[in-house]
């Protein structure tokens, strides 16, 4: 008897963390989000469905924007996370743990701090472009903050290291003997990665982009630090909603529509790459 319920009771602490955390935080805010009132009467559950799609119409721009400069910052972390990985795991020898902390070495600052520095460096008379100004290699008038260019960097460098890691890892589990008779069999080195090491590394892919894409769509804090009124992202007006405007429903509804559309899109990611091909890749 014990042996059946053991495994039950190994998952019970996670299981109620999950339920009292996510579930039921999910199940108030989907009550809340089809409630009608106002912080002073009083909010009424009325089933009011209008609220998802006054959100869709009314912020269309902010959902598209917050998913390009998802997709962009996503791309970006790619491809400049996987030559770092490729490295550390494959020229990096007795260094590994130093490169990797070294990675992990601005996670010691706070996020809002990290974010905030950029805005410092990268102001109109800041220690990067006022010099440059000065040449006259670059316009008086010439900026980035307030701009995509700034919002999509400062997401790339923000969530970089949640790339890294995960790319790391699939190709940290790369035998090196199977690239080396790859070679044996006359395969070029171009070859040899196209049709070993990145298949073999897709899982990390894979995981790095759901660790990169989710947050950068719902990020809020670049978009207020480094950009301006046109910047504005889908989690600064859910932001504005609960904080600012007391429209508690409005924030709910706008909320579960991104999450309901990072879901979709995750799925389709997950068919278009192929999963199964992704997760036999990984057990071997």
């Amino acid at each position: 008897m014990r042996r059946k319920i053991a495994p039950y009771l190994l998952i019970l602490p996670g299981g109620l963390w999950l339920v009292i955390f996510l579930v039921v935080p999910l199940v108030f805010m989907a009550s809340v989000s089809t409630q009608e009132g106002d912080v002073v009467n009083g909010f009424v559950q009325t089933f009011h469905l209008a609220n998802f799609t006054d959100a869709l119409v009314e912020y269309k721009t902010q959902f598209l924007r917050s998913a390009g400069y998802g997709l962009a910052g996503t791309l970006l972390t790619i491809a400049l996370a996987y030559p770092v990985a490729y490295w550390i795991a494959f020229k990096g020898g007795a260094r590994k743990s130093t490169y990797l902390l070294l990675v992990l070495l601005p996670f010691f600052v706070s996020f809002v701090l990290r974010t905030v520095s950029w805005k410092f460096l990268l102001a109109d008379d800041g220690i990067l472009l006022q010099p440059l100004k000065d040449l006259g290699l670059v316009p008086a008038g010439f900026h980035v903050l307030q701009t995509t260019v700034a919002v999509v960097g400062g997401l790339t460098y923000n969530y970089l290291p949640f790339m890294i890691l995960p790319i790391y890892v699939a190709l940290e589990r790369v035998d090196p003997r199977v690239v080396e008779a790859s070679y044996d069999l006359y395969s070029t080195a171009r070859d040899s990665f196209t049709k070993i090491v990145l298949p073999l590394s897709l899982p990390g892919v894979f995981a790095g982009v759901l660790m990169t894409f989710v947050p950068m769509t719902s990020d809020y804090v670049n978009a207020s630090i480094l950009g301006g009124p046109s910047n504005t992202m889908i989690g600064n007006i859910i932001q504005t909603e609960y904080l600012v405007n007391n429209d508690y429903p409005a924030g709910a509804a706008l909320s579960f529509t991104l999450m309901a559309a990072m879901l979709i899109g995750i799925f389709v990611y997950a068919k278009a790459l192929g999963t199964e091909n992704v997760l036999e890749a990984a057990a071997r």
